[in-house]
């Protein structure tokens, strides 16, 4: 089996990868690393990992629920702007209860949004009339800026259970 890819005019084959590639952790930058670690534990999220190294390294470490991939925030982690992570997206089966958990465990959750997810152009307010998959949206921001996409999928495209 093997998947053509066109670019630039020109068609290559490439066998799928055989050698499994598990995602884990997202980086995020942060100005302060105790607000970082209240916000995500007043989200609910679990804590895996404080770990004080020195005073010049520590990592932080929270899983969101249901996730099998964490984030992970500290001194002297990144060298990334805190606050220019944007778009992570966090699948939700319920958009509407996953908003409203949120703002009651105090993040600023936008209105729910359909249509394009990305970015600001082509939002229309409110869920998708038709129910879709894949298409409504809200976003929040952690302290510092760091912005999740909240996306509903109820059924998933073949080939992405």
């Amino acid at each position: 089996m093997s998947e053509t890819q066109v670019s630039n005019g020109a068609s290559e084959t490439f066998a799928p990868a055989t050698v499994p590639l598990r995602f884990e952790v997202a980086v995020l930058p942060v100005a302060d690393v105790d607000r970082a670690k209240a916000f995500y534990q007043r989200l609910g999220w679990r804590l895996d990992a404080d770990f004080p190294i020195d005073e010049r390294f520590r990592i932080v470490q929270f899983t969101p629920p249901g996730s099998p991939a964490s984030i992970q925030f500290g001194t002297g982690v990144t060298t990334m702007e805190p606050g220019s992570v944007k778009d992570m997206y966090l699948v939700v089966e319920d958009l509407e209860a996953a908003r409203d958990e949120l703002i009651s465990r105090g993040a600023d959750v936008s209105e729910i949004w359909h249509g394009r997810g990305l970015g600001t152009e082509g939002h229309v307010p409110g869920p998708d009339p038709a129910g879709q998959s894949y298409g409504s949206f809200a976003s929040f921001s952690d302290p510092d800026g760091n912005r999740y996409l909240l996306q509903e999928i109820s059924e998933r495209l073949p080939g992405r259970e």
